[in-house]
């Protein structure tokens, strides 16, 4: 099945457009929570179980895991083991470089590691991204506009009679042959995001930036749904996982998750 039809059946079926960021942040670990791998496991495995009847993916960041080495890495491998057949796992690792080193992020990320869809810089062009869209199964979300300010400095830059994301776009629309290529849009960007779908409608968006990183989420499921088109992921990580810091942190996550995507599916009627 490709990736496309695999994303609007799980969408269809699951009810939900929510996707959870695995984010892993020791320092801030809920009470009784070990702050070191150990912990990692058993935090991410609290937070699966308690927010997958509203979710229909999880997004790991890859750096949150990687910084503890080897050790970080295996944590990396349970927790996608963990994330259930029914969800897309999304590994958020921004990888993209010449075609050969691509090759073996690739295989590392999708067939090693077995992740559903991947982010990936597509700065470097067509001979780097090659190898991600290899596979009709595996998603490739690419970077078009994200949610940081730095967002400026290059995305939103001329480029002759076009503006660079917009440049973006039309490659990501020429590389999609497998109908396995989407686009990052940040949830701080709802102008851009209206008129981003308005333009690639279909193209797949995973929408980073709802809660500790201001998106509104409102105006992004309204600029989302401007038309019909593949269906979006609005990603929220801190504002789940995070928000309690106490013993309950799971009962809260479940209801934070519940309250979350049923606000996207009601903000999507409007």
């Amino acid at each position: 099945m490709i990736f496309l039809e695999k994303l609007i059946q799980l969408v269809e079926q699951g009810g939900s457009f929510l996707c959870v960021g695995l984010d892993p942040d020791v320092k801030i670990f809920p009470a009784g929570i070990p702050k070191n791998c150990d912990g990692i496991v058993e935090f991410n495995r609290e937070i699966i179980a308690a927010t997958k009847d509203f979710t229909i993916a999880y997004k790991p960041n890859f750096a949150f895991y990687e910084r503890w080495g080897v050790a970080g890495w295996k944590a990396l491998e349970q927790t996608r083991r963990m994330i259930p057949a029914d969800k897309i796992a999304i590994a958020d690792a921004k990888r993209g470089d010449i075609g050969n080193t691509s090759k073996m992020y690739a295989q590392a990320i999708l067939q090693e590691l077995d992740f559903d869809a991947i982010t990936v810089n597509p700065w470097m062009g067509e001979d780097s991204v090659e190898p991600f869209l290899e596979n009709e199964e595996k998603g490739v979300y690419f970077l078009t506009v994200t949610s940081n300010s730095g967002s400026q400095d290059f995305q939103k830059q001329q480029s002759g009679d076009k503006i660079m994301y917009e440049r973006v776009i039309e490659n990501v629309q020429l590389w999609n042959r497998k109908q396995n290529a989407g686009i990052v849009v940040g949830a701080t960007q709802p102008e851009e995001l209206r008129k981003i779908r308005d333009f690639a409608p279909e193209l797949p968006i995973l929408i980073p930036g709802l809660g500790a990183q201001g998106g509104d989420l409102e105006a992004s499921v309204s600029a989302a749904f401007s038309c019909d088109g593949a269906p979006p992921l609005f990603n929220q990580s801190r504002g789940i996982l995070y928000a309690d810091s106490g013993k309950d942190f799971a009962e809260v996550a479940h209801q934070t998750a519940q309250k979350t995507r049923n606000a996207i599916n009601k903000a999507k009627e409007q």
